[in-house]
């Protein structure tokens, strides 16, 4: 038998290297070169070693004593607000979106984000590009105070297209055993606080994208409503709350027994997550403005109020569960960490659940929302009619 091998070049012809395959690793080390000052910001004293290495190391024992420390992990990405970013060509931002994706949902228990590492996926490694990205990833974690200990690029010639790309975190933080929040702290008579959402956050933009398509709107286009391009209002980073939901929690007049981050979904879904069964958190559609964005999105894509609740924030981003007696002491320490903040509504029980829905809408007990994302907890009930914007 014959083997079959493949015939050796021609005489003079070239070789194919990996940066004819479309990877270069000389603009990856570029790209390094141009985010590392940013990410070093991010290092306290419990980060070992700089940027470049296999790990990230993070000293564990510079947090001090704990009787029972648990850790908590959250990974997540941006979703297709990316392709917006792409669109504009504006990459310095999409960077809060990522990071308050992750560490505010481990906020939600209570946890203290640590550090977070990301990975960044496109079909051609543009060192600038890649560099506001990252740079974008550290000021957040500044803002979250976690540091960020390492990442990972990676070129995809012909998976991605050359201006495209897509990105991604985890991160990892640490709370005491008996400071965990959740549904085992929940309580009948407990008052629901919103804390406002900066515009539409990283959620629902498959629905936005549609909107915008349809319609035939173009990024650039003045909107009278929001005072600014369109592209602009939908580019508007995510607002990270994870420090403000620690100090809170830390603040023993505000009573804080959870949170919940309203993320996809909407937030009566959400909040469900994080309410034990036989509780019903009631909540007062008419206690804020809904901002413009939504509105004009709504009408735009004449979108059902039902489908539009139950896929973007409306303009609550966070929403924190106190005892009755703490409500106006979290209103006064979120204010005044400059967080938008209001009484949202309460959580009482099915017993004293009022059957009867008057508004037209969603609100009657057949309207619960319950058994969400896998948990089968408590429920929660929408009530009122939208301020809309």
């Amino acid at each position: 038998m014959t083997a079959n091998h493949p015939a050796p070049p021609a005489p003079g012809a070239a070789g194919i290297t990996y940066a004819g395959a479309g990877v270069d690793t000389v603009a990856a080390d570029h790209a390094v070169e141009l985010m590392k000052d940013a990410v070093a910001r991010t290092h306290g004293p419990a980060v070992l070693g700089g940027v470049g290495g296999f790990a990230g190391l993070f000293d564990l024992s510079a947090l001090g004593r704990y009787e029972r420390p648990l850790l908590a992990t959250s990974t997540d990405g941006v979703g297709t607000k990316v392709a917006l970013a792409q669109a504009l060509d504006k990459h310095d931002t999409i960077g809060f979106d990522l990071v308050g994706m992750v560490v505010d949902d481990i906020a939600v228990v209570g946890a203290k984000p640590l550090f977070m590492t990301d990975y960044i996926a496109c079909g051609k490694l543009v060192p600038g590009r890649i560099a506001d990205i990252v740079r974008g990833i550290a000021a957040a974690c500044e803002v979250a105070d976690t540091a960020l200990v390492g990442g990972e690029t990676a070129e995809h010639p012909g998976l991605l297209g050359v201006d495209e790309y897509d990105v991604a975190g985890a991160a990892t933080g640490i709370v005491e055993a008996d400071r965990v929040l959740g549904p085992e702290r929940v309580q009948a008579g407990d008052v629901l606080i919103a804390m406002a959402a900066s515009g539409l956050h990283s959620n629902g933009y498959s629905l936005v994208r549609a909107i915008i398509k349809q319609a035939g709107w173009a990024l650039e286009r003045h909107v009278p409503e929001f005072g600014r391009t369109l592209g602009e209002e939908l580019l508007e980073p995510t607002r990270v709350y994870s420090a403000d939901c620690l100090s809170l929690a830390d603040a023993p007049a505000a009573q804080v027994h959870a949170f919940t981050h309203v993320t996809g979904g909407g937030l009566a879904a959400n909040l469900a997550r994080v309410l034990p069964a036989g509780l019903v958190a009631t909540v007062s559609r008419n206690s804020w403005e809904v901002p413009a964005v939504f509105s004009v999105l709504k009408r735009l894509g004449q979108v059902p109020t039902a489908d539009i609740e139950a896929t973007l924030n409306l303009g609550v981003g966070m929403v924190a569960i106190v005892g009755a007696e703490g409500a106006a002491a979290a209103l006064s320490h979120l204010q005044a960490r400059g967080v938008p903040a209001w009484e949202l509504g309460r959580v009482g029980t099915l017993d004293e659940l009022d059957v009867i829905g008057s508004d037209g809408l969603p609100g009657g007990a057949g309207a619960l929302v319950s058994g969400t994302k896998g948990v089968q907890g408590g429920a929660v009930r929408m009530t009122g009619a939208y301020h809309w914007g």
